[in-house]
């Protein structure tokens, strides 16, 4: 695979978290009701982590000798008070995004850079771990 592939898929990975950093950032300020005592630090937690794994990619894309995108998914983001809809959309959000990241996997794996591979495994565990978090959430 080419560098180019992989700083593709890459900026793939960043626009899912650039979206979801917007999503649980609005998500945390829209959730009402007894829910919000749980939901509200959940979505909170999840802009940050999202943050962070933005991070992550963002500087293996430079390191890379890429640009990083600067916008986020175009996936539009659902706008609603329901803590069930958002559950249902974080959930959508954290499947996609641990899809690319398990293709980002295959990719790396190739490519053969150790670094590279264990920072992008990590994130894919995290987003596996939400996905099931989500589902029994939803539940």
């Amino acid at each position: 695979m080419s560098t180019s592939v992989l700083i593709e898929k890459l900026n793939q990975a960043l626009g899912w978290e650039l979206r979801a950093i917007s999503m649980y950032a609005h998500y945390a300020a829209y959730i009402r009701g007894i829910h919000r005592l749980q939901l509200e630090p959940h979505f909170a937690t999840e802009a940050t982590e999202s943050m962070t794994h933005s991070n992550i990619v963002r500087s293996a894309i430079v390191k890379l000798g890429g640009v990083a995108v600067t916008e986020r998914n175009p996936t539009s983001i659902r706008h609603t008070t329901s803590y069930l809809e958002m559950l249902a959309e974080s959930l959508i959000t954290e499947t996609k995004a641990a899809e690319v990241y398990g293709e980002l996997i295959s990719i790396i794996e190739e490519e053969g850079d150790a670094d590279l591979y264990d920072a992008i495994e990590q994130i894919y565990l995290a987003e596996i771990r939400s996905v099931e978090e989500l589902r029994r959430l939803a539940e």
